[in-house]
């Protein structure tokens, strides 16, 4: 592209530095989440027959603490305007809002505000993702 012929950055940027944030922010307090439930089983009041999935908490601490560190990495990737972190962010908010929604039973608000993100995350990137990337030639 010719100097000057580069597109000016939309408003819509700031939606992805927010979801880049936001994964960030997510995959700290997933990971955080993971380890509470690995090390402190009494933490949460429900037993692991209460929850959606049947499954003692030493497993959802382990797919918490996964999901943390890579919805981490891939929250750094975006803010690079990486395409394939940006497909990745958009797979792994869909399953931590998932995981979230079969651990609701253990912490339904923490659960519900985690799932609210969750989504807001899939729309800044899949609607507004590309405007990232053209800011950053």
């Amino acid at each position: 592209m010719a100097y000057g012929n580069e597109p000016d950055p939309t408003g819509w940027t700031g939606w992805v530095v927010f979801a880049s944030f936001m994964m960030i922010l997510l995959g700290s307090f997933q990971a955080i989440q993971g380890l509470v439930a690995l090390f402190d089983d009494g933490f949460y009041l429900v037993r692991e027959n209460g929850l959606v999935i049947d499954v003692d908490y030493n497993a959802w601490g382990t797919v918490h603490l996964l999901l943390g560190v890579l919805l981490l990495l891939s929250g750094a990737g975006v803010l690079t305007g990486n395409l394939v972190a940006r497909t990745v962010g958009v797979i792994l908010a869909g399953l931590s809002a998932l995981a979230n929604m079969a651990f609701i039973g253990a912490y339904p608000v923490w659960s519900l505000l985690i799932i609210t993100v969750d989504i807001l995350v899939i729309y800044a990137l899949t609607v507004h993702g590309r405007e990232l990337r053209d800011s950053t030639r």
